[in-house]
């Protein structure tokens, strides 16, 4: 049986399972949860995605994302691939924790992103894990509910803006309508060829992108870049560190060497072994420099560079 294809494109809606190998557990303790979400928003910052919702189950997750970029295989590789390491060696452990790649639904997002916001974290009270959704700390209902912060990688405040303007009025409304759901039918009744959850329409409008055709409705926002590319990021290092771009290359500059590597990754989203071969260095070494300046506190010139490249820190 073929696999089902996997659509990448600007401004698509996905909502993302993953689930353990023959079924086996992914998180044994909240340990591992409180890595699994660092590792998941440190990769929505990366990929500049947008999150409206999550959940954390114990052998799988639950996720719903826009993707700006036609990125998303990249990132969820990287987010499996990460997490798979550090619990492999956490455990003591080896061979595959997750099982064969992730589905994905492609969402239209007038019709179904709501319903979604809903469907996501009750799946604990479905399985009977808590009573209501509030009990459960590992999803993103509390932070829209307002019982806990919010990390900065989730977009809660587009979720209450589907309820009203005014945030408190919005958190009352949310609230009742997650509670509503409870008993409220799977939205998966409508979903089509393993892959679409929208209205005829959208599936037309789907359908001309796999035949090459152009994709009607699609904001122009986009269908433009929204990142810097690789030349304009060592650029704007350059100039913030007054040096030639050849100092960022040739490592003669270190602080805007490795301010440069980590833009790279983080602005330009370069993968790790394009910046290792680009240096000249080992991907080791890239994964070193980026580690050493998450754990600093940045300089004046980086604080700068980072405003240069858009990137929050």
């Amino acid at each position: 049986m073929a696999r089902p294809l996997r659509l990448e494109f600007p401004g698509a809606l996905y909502h993302l399972t993953a689930r353990g190998n023959a079924q086996q557990p992914i998180f044994l303790d909240d340990t591992d949860r409180q890595q699994f979400v660092g590792l998941l928003g440190r990769e929505i910052l990366q990929q500049q995605w947008r999150c409206y919702v999550y959940c954390l189950m114990g052998n799988h997750y639950h996720l719903v994302i826009e993707t700006p970029e036609p990125n998303l295989s990249r990132g969820l590789r990287r987010l499996h691939g990460t997490y798979t390491q550090w619990f492999n060696r956490r455990h003591r452990r080896v061979g595959h924790l997750l099982q064969g790649r992730f589905k994905s639904l492609l969402v239209e997002k007038e019709s179904y992103l709501l319903e979604l916001c809903r469907y996501v974290v009750l799946n604990p009270v479905r399985a009977g894990m808590v009573t209501e959704a509030g009990d459960w700390v590992w999803s993103s209902y509390r932070a829209t509910a307002g019982l806990q912060d919010a990390p900065d990688w989730l977009d809660m405040p587009a979720v209450l803006a589907l309820f009203n303007a005014s945030v408190a009025t919005a958190r009352t409304a949310y609230c009742r309508f997650v509670a509503e759901g409870v008993n409220q039918p799977s939205p998966w009744t409508q979903v089509t060829s393993q892959i679409f959850l929208g209205s005829p329409d959208f599936l037309e409008r789907v359908e001309r992108l796999l035949h090459g055709k152009p994709l009607a409705n699609v904001p122009s926002a986009h269908s433009r870049p929204t990142r810097l590319s690789a030349d304009e990021v060592l650029r704007q290092v350059a100039t913030t560190y007054h040096v030639r771009v050849g100092a960022l290359l040739d490592r003669s500059h270190r602080d805007a060497y490795h301010t440069a590597v980590y833009l790279l990754r983080r602005a330009a989203n370069e993968p790790l072994q394009t910046v290792a071969i680009r240096f000249r260095v080992s991907p080791s070494r890239i994964s070193k420099i980026q580690q050493a300046i998450e754990r600093r506190p940045l300089t004046p010139e980086q604080v700068q560079a980072f405003a240069r490249c858009k990137v929050k820190n």
